[in-house]
């Protein structure tokens, strides 16, 4: 099975955002890594966008049976169905995740502790500060 160990953060909740995603073989080892800036968006839809690109990129390379960790309860509890999502924000990005996951065989999702994520959050604070960078007016950066 492979795994994905997804991230997402802002800075100010909104605020420049970016996501991680730290893609593992069934062996344990990396074969990819992905992040992204977003500009100005809260945790959650960084979150979100962390999924989504880690859905996408399963369904892009043929895999049909993954395992998705991530330490947001919100994020796990939403797709495993015990929380309804209420705020207009998720509800679009929602949506394209379980559009995707029905193009899978099967995904699994696990709630795992900050400590357990520290590679997608390297991944997302990577993404952050690429993304403060380049809206940085300091002729400097």
């Amino acid at each position: 099975m492979f795994v994905a160990y997804i991230d997402g953060g802002s800075r100010g909740n909104p605020g420049p955002a970016g996501f991680g995603v730290r893609i593992e073989n069934p062996d344990g080892t990396v074969c990819a890594e992905l992040k992204g800036s977003l500009g100005v968006a809260t945790n959650n839809v960084a979150e979100y966008r962390g999924l989504i690109a880690a859905l996408t990129y399963f369904v892009g390379a043929g895999h049909s049976h993954i395992l998705i960790r991530s330490d947001s309860q919100l994020l796990i509890r939403q797709m495993t169905g015990r929380y309804r999502v209420r705020h207009p924000n998720l509800q679009p990005l929602h949506r394209v995740a379980q559009t995707l996951l029905e193009k899978l065989e099967r995904v699994d999702f696990e709630h795992v502790p900050r400590t357990s994520n520290t590679d997608a959050d390297r991944l997302a604070n990577q993404a952050m500060d690429e993304n403060q960078a380049a809206n940085s007016t300091d002729p400097t950066v």
